[in-house]
């Protein structure tokens, strides 16, 4: 697209089906490179992703070339059967339905990059649900909480 200019810069957050805790430690560092490859060849760029056992981060600059929604597809389609064809689970491995997308300003990437590596220790103080519910308050994002994910209790 000539002389077409963005910077658009997205968190995007995805669930385990059921909010199981189906993504191991071990396995972590190839689901990354999984993503990193998908969001790559999409043509747009990543910027950080961290698998929790329950859920994903992910921070990428979009390039206007494809919607949120398809990318998101793409890397929940994608990682789904990569998981199953690696066997990591017993049974079939599904993403829940739905995401949150979350935009940011060029000012905010540092913070929120430190903020998606740094899930581990985040998570010892705050649920995904916690989390999660904080994002749609802070973007002042309306919701009915029958269409959000299906919450295990934390």
């Amino acid at each position: 697209m000539a002389n077409t200019y963005t910077q658009i810069y997205i968190q995007i957050v995805f669930a385990v089906k059921g909010r199981q805790n189906l993504i191991s430690k071990e396995n972590r560092e190839e689901l990354h490179k999984l993503i990193t490859g998908i969001v790559s060849n999409r043509n747009q760029k990543l910027f950080a992703v961290f698998a929790m056992p329950d859920h994903v981060h992910i921070l990428v600059s979009m390039n206007p070339t494809q919607s949120v929604s398809d990318l998101v597809r793409d890397i929940k389609a994608g990682s789904s059967k990569f998981i199953n064809e690696k066997g990591w689970i017993n049974g079939k491995f599904n993403w829940q339905e739905g995401y949150g997308a979350f935009s940011y300003s060029k000012s905010s990437v540092d913070p929120v990059v430190k903020y998606i590596l740094n899930q581990e220790e985040h998570h010892k103080k705050k649920t995904f649900r916690e989390e999660y519910l904080d994002l749609m308050s802070k973007f002042e994002i309306e919701y009915d909480p029958k269409y959000l994910f299906k919450w295990i209790e934390d």
